[in-house]
C-alpha cells in the first residue's frame, strides 16, 4: 500500500468522520435540538460521500451516498460511544 492509498482509504473517511462531528456541533450550538443531531450527521455524511467519493473519485453517486450514509452513521455513533465514555469518567460520576 502506497502513501496515495493510505490517504485514499484510511484518512479520507477518518477526517470526514471528524468534520461532520464538528459540523454537527456547530449545529447543535446554533440552537437545534440535540436530539436532532442524528439526522444532521447522517445529511451532512451523504453529503460529504457524495461530494468526495460520488464525484471527486467517480464512485458513482449511488456508491457516495451509501459510503456517506456510512459516514454519517460512524460520527452519530462515535459521538456517542465518546459522550458516554465522558460520563463515566467525567464529573458526572456521582458514585
Amino acid at each position: 500500500m502506497d502513501m496515495a492509498d493510505l490517504l485514499k482509504y484510511l484518512l479520507t473517511p477518518a477526517a470526514q468522520v471528524a468534520l461532520i462531528m464538528g459540523l454537527a456541533e456547530v449545529v447543535k450550538r446554533m440552537g437545534l435540538n440535540a436530539k436532532l443531531i442524528p439526522v444532521v450527521d447522517l445529511v451532512l455524511g451523504m453529503a460529504s460521500g457524495l461530494c468526495v467519493y460520488g464525484i471527486a473519485q467517480d464512485y458513482g453517486v449511488m456508491n457516495g451516498i451509501i459510503l456517506g450514509i456510512a459516514l454519517g452513521l460512524a460520527a452519530c455513533g462515535l459521538f456517542s460511544g465518546i459522550k458516554n465514555v465522558a460520563e463515566v469518567f467525567g464529573e458526572g460520576n456521582d458514585g
